[in-house]
């Protein structure tokens, strides 16, 4: 049945520019939006810029603009660089706009109306010289656990301590440098700790949705599940969703100098993006149903989707305030969460100084093809929380070897012999390979399918190589160069090459979702219609007229990579020294949470660059395999172990599968539930260890920060293929 699915990116924050790491998600997001529509489903795809807040209200000072000035040119400049990677949204909108005035007073009122808003008096800091209240990150001073000068007011970048802005030492306004005082004011608060919002996070966040499919992927619900605590446990705290004047903003109703904060209106904005494009569709003859994605009830009985795709560094907000917000105003919670990890470049932290904090315009600007980015962080994609390495000289490698040496490389070797021996018409297709081509291309589809769906573009990128090899392999078995210079070979090299041209066009086909651009030409140069999704393919037809060939892709040069490097050193520099304030929201929990992982993941990888070096003999005494979890338990009366039973191929005398017991300290990131049938690796030839609750043979790897908090544990698995027993080279 064709689904009916509203799918929004995060709102990229109207103070800074687009760049590379803001990529992964939204290419994440166009990937699966493309594929969506190429199988015949409705797909409405919309974003707007995130505009409220002290940062950018103070930006627009600095700059002698008004706040919407600067969010009208920031407006177009995102819009420029998400364009320029083929990120095509059907609407891109703003914040601040009367639709998302509208949906905020909307929900604020209901909830008001629920009980769920309440009121009451804080301390915060206030800057006597701008006379302004203070977010957390416009304090700065001493680390009160570590000293550290120059330290943000809810965390410090040099110890990793979290703190309360009133906590610092010798504290002062990031924006004036004035020192802060201490001053009440009456703030609204959204009550997310009232049973009846606890009670629904709960099932919310573990749940699935009217399809089945979780909501939340499995490291964001146990992420979650830390967060909400356990049952009977209330572990939740009020939301502050008001700010005081000077803010720019929407005022709250009835509250006279109070105004939304700038998390509270900012995702909201998806509804006010997906209203803006109804009423722009209507006014070209086209009707939008939007109650149909946004009311509760007419959502259920529509069978209609909201998919969010976004960053960790926003899951508290995305999966606790917002569907909250939601369920209490009636509106429909939101289908499915699709979080992304950050991006490293070189295994890095993007870095101003090393050029590798790249922004998108930057990249188009040193006529870099952006399909070449688009190809690689796919393959990096796998549909989990984990961050993507962009690592140059691997992307060059293989944009230049799946791209050009394998997929336009079928293309270029044939298409020239159609159009001088055969006057650009196609032949017959190969009937000698024709079985075969029909059984492998229907096995890899519902591979290939499936992989999309599950975001793991990754596996689907591999499947679709593995076909571009069989097409190079027909196309060296049957040397159509040779088959042109032998008398009576004719036939055999229009039939050859027309049905290497076949193929090439399915190769397309599936990677179009990820290839726009590309696959465009490809529709031009074979003369065909735009291409959709299907399960069966007929070969191109005979006597189908085709156009000239012209090079489809270009090579990667290690020297255009340098060069790109190069001006973002030189255009970034100044920054590192300019304005005292970074250019980010002022959320203190997500904010926190990213420094924190930055952190521990400098520390993870300065650890790892001072170790020493081990020998290939150290190596190979350490004997890993590939293992089934074919049980997986709970121990009683241990806080961190599961239990698992783990078949590495062995067995007793009888024959009977040996499986061995493991005690894993994986119980605060997994449901054992969710872990039997998993293959993972495992160290078999660990001494065994006696414990507590019984013999531990082995141990399972699993990946972690340093200290195993910031990103959560993450089981190791092999690629599709491998079985227990499998040594690990």
């Amino acid at each position: 049945m064709p689904r009916k699915i509203l799918v929004t990116n995060a709102l990229p924050y109207a103070n800074g520019d687009i760049h590379l790491g803001h990529l992964v998600g939204y290419i994440q997001a166009d990937i699966w939006v493309r594929f969506q529509r190429m199988r015949g489903h409705s797909v409405h795809y919309v974003c707007a810029d995130d505009t409220h807040g002290t940062p950018v209200m103070l930006r627009a000072e600095k700059e002698g603009l008004t706040p919407e000035q600067l969010i009208d040119r920031v407006h177009g400049e995102h819009l420029r660089d998400f364009t320029a990677f083929g990120v095509a949204f059907d609407n891109y909108h703003s914040t601040h706009s009367t639709e998302n005035r509208f949906y905020a007073e909307d929900i604020y009122g209901k909830l008001r109306t629920g009980g769920l808003i309440d009121t009451r008096s804080i301390e915060q800091y206030y800057d006597p010289v701008k006379e302004m209240f203070l977010p957390d990150r416009f304090i700065k001073g001493e680390c009160p656990k570590c000293g550290a000068a120059d330290q943000y007011g809810d965390n410090c970048e040099a110890c990793g301590a979290a703190y309360a802005p009133t906590e610092l030492k010798n504290p002062y306004s990031a924006v004036s440098g004035a020192k802060p005082v201490l001053k009440t004011s009456e703030h609204y608060f959204f009550r997310l700790s009232d049973e009846r919002a606890v009670a629904f996070l709960r099932e919310w966040t573990r749940g699935t949705n009217a399809a089945g499919e979780r909501r939340l992927q499995a490291e964001a619900a146990n992420k979650m599940k830390e967060w909400l605590g356990e049952e009977g446990e209330n572990t939740l705290s009020d939301w502050d969703i008001s700010r005081d004047a000077p803010y720019f903003g929407f005022e709250i109703p009835g509250a006279p100098g109070k105004y939304f904060y700038v998390w509270l209106d900012a995702p909201i904005g998806y509804l006010a993006s997906f209203r803006n494009l109804a009423d722009k569709r209507a006014a070209a003859g086209e009707t939008i149903a939007v109650e149909d994605y946004t009311d509760s009830a007419r959502a259920a009985a529509a069978g209609t989707e909201m998919v969010h795709f976004i960053g960790k560094d926003i899951l508290y907000f995305h999966a606790l305030f917002w569907p909250a917000m939601l369920k209490f105003a009636g509106y429909a919670t939101p289908s499915q969460l699709c979080v992304n990890g950050f991006l490293t470049v070189d295994g890095a932290k993007m870095s101003k100084s090393r050029g590798t904090f790249i922004t998108a315009h930057s990249y188009i600007a040193q006529k870099l093809n952006p399909e070449w980015l688009r190809y690689y962080f796919a393959g990096k994609s796998n549909g989990t929380m984990e961050d993507v390495d962009l690592n140059l000289d691997d992307m060059i490698a293989k944009v230049n070897s799946d791209l050009v040496g394998k997929f336009v490389n079928i293309a270029s070797r044939c298409a020239g012999f159609i159009g001088k021996r055969f006057d650009g018409r196609l032949g017959e297709f190969d009937a000698s390979f024709e079985l075969d081509y029909k059984l492998k291309w229907h096995s890899a589809f519902k591979t290939i399918v499936l992989a999309y769906e599950e975001r793991d573009y990754g596996r689907a990128l591999r499947e679709i190589m593995h076909l571009a090899d069989i097409a190079n392999q027909y196309v060296n078995d049957h040397k159509p160069w040779e088959l042109a210079k032998q008398e009576g070979q004719e036939a055999r090299l229009h039939a050859v090459c027309s049905t290497a041209l076949t193929m090439f066009r399915d190769l397309t086909c599936y990677l179009k979702p990820v290839l726009p651009a590309l696959a465009f030409q490809v529709e031009s140069f074979l003369a065909i219609p735009a291409m959709r999704w299907q399960e069966q393919w007929a070969p191109l037809p005979n006597g189908h007229a085709i156009q000239p060939y012209s090079h489809l892709m270009t090579r990667v040069e290690r020297k255009q990579i340098d060069a790109l490097l190069e001006a973002n050193r030189e255009s970034l520099a100044p920054a590192v020294t300019s304005a005292p304030v970074k250019e980010a929201k002022d959320a203190k929990v997500a904010s926190s949470q990213q420094r924190h992982a930055e952190k521990q993941q400098h520390a993870t990888q300065s650890a790892e660059t001072a170790a020493a070096h081990i020998s290939i003999d150290d190596f190979t005494k350490v004997e890993l395999r590939i293992a089934r979890i074919v049980n997986a338990e709970h121990v009683d009366g241990a806080d961190k172990l599961i239990r698992l039973q783990l078949d590495i191929g062995e067995t007793d005398d009888a024959g009977a599968p040996k499986p061995r017991q493991v005690f894993a300290g994986i119980k605060s990131a997994y449901d054992p539930a969710s872990l039997v049938g998993r293959l993972t690796v495992m160290v078999a030839n660990l001494a065994p260890r006696k414990m507590k609750f019984g013999m531990s043979e082995g141990m399972v790897l699993a990946a972690s920060d340093p200290e195993g908090q910031t990103a959560g544990l993450f089981l190791l698995s092999p690629d599709a293929g491998a079985t227990p027993g499998m040594r690990v080279k």
